[in-house]
């Protein structure tokens, strides 16, 4: 006889707030459309778009939060991270197509400091607020926390052979060709590790109380999916509208590619990480917070190297400006010192941000 979890896990059942996120997404997407294609003069298109990519970002939050109990923290945090860095992707190739070269590196770089510092500090500093310290498992904690600092120590090592004038340095190209393709090696290497549930199926301890699923998992997957393929799109138009919007606000080309294309590529991570966190679920929250920029360095850019090789988009390579290395330096180590004891804290989070706020502050120039 079918207990009532199996039931909930085979029929939907939606509650008010589903509704609300639903509605207000599927009008969002509309009105980003709207001014996307109709006109809407030079800041309303930008707003639109980033407001859609925001209440498509809750959708996918609560997708992943009808997912988290069945696969785990590790599997989600994958699958969280694939899809909401697929607006990354395809803004960076259209991007390199149109000779972009150093927007879709800022971008990169700035993409890895809004999760290590910003989104990880929000979600370090609502839940330690409302909850108190917050367990994050501190074997898995460890793990991907040198898999983060191994993967972003092997990308910037381009940057490090030019600037300090080696041999290599007068072959960029292939030795970022070279690097990306060890990264992505790295990554199929370290993936059957990273979808493996908690051995010995002992309770996460920083999980918190998690209600019974409400979705069968065929629509957590359908409207997750679904939810990122949209985001896709609008991120696309937030970029279109972002060049006017630029204009019309008097935003630096570095401001805008390292601070608000980052923020708008990762919204997914940055409502999703907060969410989990307010829910005492930390172990999920610091996953798909801290996968997003590890598939950054060991997946996004290194993807793109070799797609921009092989489309002949302009030449990308893993060579960054000096400061973009030295604030993703900065940001790696104090996100290991803080996050290796395996608890997090409400000051901890708000430290995150104010690094966050004064490396962001240092490109409001160019």
């Amino acid at each position: 006889m079918p207990t009532s979890t199996d039931r909930t896990t085979t029929q939907p059942t939606f509650v008010r707030s589903d509704h609300v996120i639903l509605g207000a997404g599927g009008l969002a997407v509309l009105a980003a459309a709207v001014t996307r294609f109709a006109g809407g003069g030079a800041v309303l298109p930008f707003v639109a778009s980033a407001v859609a990519v925001t209440l498509l970002a809750s959708l996918v939050g609560r997708s992943v939060e009808q997912l988290g109990d069945r696969f785990g923290p590790g599997a989600t945090g994958v699958l969280q991270s694939a899809l909401g860095n697929l607006p990354e992707l395809f803004i960076a190739l259209f991007a390199l197509k149109a000779g972009l070269v150093g927007v879709v590196q800022a971008a990169l770089i700035g993409s890895i400091l809004a999760n290590l510092l910003l989104v990880l500090g929000l979600a370090f500093l609502v839940g330690g607020l409302k909850h108190g310290t917050q367990q994050l498992n501190s074997e898995r904690a460890r793990s991907i926390i040198v898999l983060m600092v191994l993967s972003v120590a092997a990308m910037v090592v381009p940057s490090l052979a030019h600037y300090v004038h080696t041999p290599a340095a007068a072959h960029e190209k292939t030795l970022s060709l070279i690097v990306s393709v060890v990264l992505l090696v790295l990554f199929a290497l370290t993936l059957p590790a990273s979808l493996r549930k908690q051995s010995g199926g002992e309770a996460d301890p920083g999980a918190g109380h998690a209600e019974a699923p409400r979705w069968p998992v065929w629509l957590a997957v359908g409207l997750l999916a679904a939810a990122a393929a949209a985001a896709a799109f609008v991120s696309d138009w937030f970029v279109v509208a972002l060049e006017p919007a630029m204009d019309a606000l008097n935003i630096s080309d570095a401001f805008a590619g390292l601070v608000i294309v980052a923020i708008a590529g990762n919204a997914i991570e940055n409502v999703v990480g907060v969410q989990l966190a307010a829910q005492n679920r930390s172990e999920y929250a610091f996953s798909i917070v801290i996968n997003s920029p590890i598939q950054i360095a060991l997946v996004l850019a290194p993807l793109l190297v070799v797609l921009s090789a092989v489309f002949g988009f302009a030449s990308l390579t893993l060579v960054f400006a000096p400061m973009l290395v030295v604030s993703v330096v900065i940001a790696v180590i104090l996100t290991a010192f803080i996050t290796f004891d395996g608890e997090s804290t409400w000051i901890e989070g708000a430290a995150l941000i104010a690094v966050y706020a004064v490396i962001a502050t240092s490109f409001w120039w160019g």
